[in-house]
């Protein structure tokens, strides 16, 4: 977690900046004095609380969106390190190159074994543009499919982390096929025989997210958020300017709530009060107890039993009518 020094805030957390500085001011002069200030301390504290449940419960859609991105919040590097053991990085593409925002390897979470793949953000500025802030090219979908091959060889379920803006749209990358290879990874995805979960842990930006996005349950951190296009692109098409963009978070229905009421996710996993940013280590363990639990519930079928119910899971995501205009 990010020490306080630099700690960003929003503009909607300044109250409770405000509280805790007050507190650690009363530490800080207990420390120094031997005063006992332990009561006063305890009142703030809750009244700090009190106050970080009242905003992080009323977010807009774009708070949400703002919370998601928030430079603090962990990353798939993070979760790498807090939830497994003896992690192993695996690379490449076969192809073309090994694309550094994509992260695959093998790991072990309380002893289960799992491939784990996600989309690699970048902590500093030189690695946010060695792994180009978490959009990746072609070769990344091609190197994450690879590997989930290889899971299902050796029948390990397969979890990922997905948190991206959106696969990257340079000319590059379309002339090595970055829909073509999203589209084969949805395709090949349906038809995996092992587990596969995924967890949308902060941005789940369009087909860059959907290329490793489907599976038999796909779960969500409370404030993170899942859309077909960006607030900002969707205020750029319809208005022509990134203006409206907290009427296009609005609009798109992003959040896990209208997820999970859509039926697009299969359950809201519970952020740290005042939200994962805050508290790396139990957002970690909020995750870990949600995916080993739905692993328990889908590992027992069989694979045709698995591969049916995913087809049908995304098959039902929608609402149509058919009839004459």
């Amino acid at each position: 977690m990010a020490s306080p020094s630099t700690r960003v805030t929003l503009d909607f957390e300044a109250p409770i900046l405000e509280l805790e500085a007050k507190i650690e001011e009363l530490r800080s002069f207990s420390l120094s004095t031997n005063v006992d200030l332990s009561d006063q301390i305890a009142q703030l504290s809750e009244r700090c609380n009190e106050k970080k449940r009242a905003i992080f419960s009323k977010l807009t859609p774009w708070q949400k969106v703002q919370t998601a991105r928030h430079p603090n919040r962990p990353l798939t590097s993070d979760y790498l390190h807090l939830l497994f053991e003896d992690f192993l990085e695996l690379h490449g593409d076969r192809a073309f190159r090994d694309d550094p925002s994509i992260v695959c390897g093998l790991g072990r979470m309380e002893g289960q074994r799992f491939l784990i793949i996600g989309h690699r953000k970048g902590k500093d500025t030189a690695e946010k543009l060695a792994c180009n802030f978490g959009c990746p090219h072609p070769e990344g979908y091609r190197k994450a499919l690879l590997k989930m091959k290889l899971a299902e060889k050796f029948q390990l379920p397969v979890l990922t982390l997905i948190n991206t803006p959106g696969a990257y749209p340079g000319i590059g990358a379309e002339e090595r096929g970055q829909a073509f290879i999203i589209a084969q990874n949805l395709m090949e995805m349906a038809t995996l025989k092992i587990p596969i979960i995924g967890v949308v842990i902060g941005e789940g930006g369009s087909g860059g997210a959907l290329g490793i996005g489907v599976g038999d349950r796909i779960l969500m951190l409370e404030h993170a958020y899942y859309s077909v296009i960006s607030p900002e692109g969707c205020s750029a098409i319809l208005w022509k300017t990134a203006d409206f963009k907290e009427r296009a978070a609005e609009t798109l229905k992003l959040t896990a709530e209208d997820l999970k009421r859509f039926g697009v996710i299969d359950e809201i996993i519970p952020e740290p009060l005042g939200g994962a940013h805050r508290d790396h280590a139990q957002a970690a363990a909020n995750l870990k107890e949600v995916v080993l639990r739905h692993l328990k519930e889908i590992e027992h079928l069989s694979p045709e039993e698995r591969r049916r119910a995913r087809y049908q899971k995304f098959k039902a995501m929608g609402i149509y009518r058919e009839g004459q205009p």
